[in-house]
């Protein structure tokens, strides 16, 4: 099994160690990892904005990228819902249907990280260790367009020290939205503060999510209050073993 890791933008410019932590998730699985390094933007910004046009040359880039592997995995719920949602239909929408069927193709081999691990790989004990207290905010893309249901909760439940407790209205949105967030700031404001509000209701020491992306957003948030609230993506957490003394 070659798998390919799509590592995503703000893995790449802002959180590498999400991307490193993938990677020891999987290799400590017995997983052969593959790093493409021909992969770039998946172009889902460009089309949430209005640019599918633009947005073409990223895909044809991501197919030529990623298709010679069995499968692709992402720590990121949202750019894999991006592949598997947009990629054929902005092919098909430029008059390439033969990239469309490649981007299919592709799609079908993409998955999310809590994903793969589950479906894939029949694993929810990936053998970590966090003493922690930890609520998980479920991303809207992997809760509504992924519905990746509740994988990230049965590894989380398998992490030796960790107390998971439920954070209440889990399945509302941060308030990130990519664009959404500068766009229509005050709006995105209030959705982060009602977020932060049931974070802290927990008595977490960490939020956890599948993307960075929301993580940065409600991580922001925490921190610019001085809370103490730790972000942590879902892969730092899997490829943790830390001690429980």
């Amino acid at each position: 099994m070659r798998v390919a890791l799509f590592v995503t933008c703000l893995a790449d410019a802002m959180f590498p160690d999400v991307g490193r932590a993938t990677v020891a998730v999987l290799e400590r699985l017995g997983v052969d990892v593959v790093f493409p390094p021909g992969q770039t933007c998946c172009g889902q910004m460009h089309v949430n904005t209005g640019y599918p046009r633009q947005a073409t040359k990223l895909v044809r880039n991501h197919v030529a990228a990623f298709e010679p592997f069995d499968y692709v995995v992402a720590p990121s719920g949202s750019c894999v819902g991006s592949v598997r949602h947009q990629h054929a239909m902005v092919a098909r929408n430029a008059g390439d249907t033969a990239l469309a069927d490649r981007a299919q193709s592709v799609a079908g081999r993409t998955y999310e990280l809590s994903e793969f691990l589950v479906d894939v790989l029949g694993v929810e004990d990936v053998g970590a260790a966090y003493p922690h207290r930890v609520t998980y905010h479920p991303t809207c893309h992997s809760l509504r367009m992924l519905r990746v249901d509740d994988k990230p909760l049965r590894l989380l439940r398998r992490v030796r020290g960790l107390d998971l407790v439920e954070l209440p209205g889990a399945d509302q949105c941060c308030g990130f939205g990519g664009t959404f967030a500068v766009k229509n700031a005050d709006t995105s404001t209030a959705m982060l503060a009602d977020k932060m509000r049931n974070v802290l209701s927990t008595r977490a020491e960490a939020v956890c999510a599948g993307d960075s992306s929301c993580l940065m957003h409600i991580g922001g948030g925490l921190s610019r209050l001085r809370t103490g609230v730790r972000p942590v993506h879902l892969a730092e957490i899997l490829a943790s073993t830390g001690s429980l003394s």
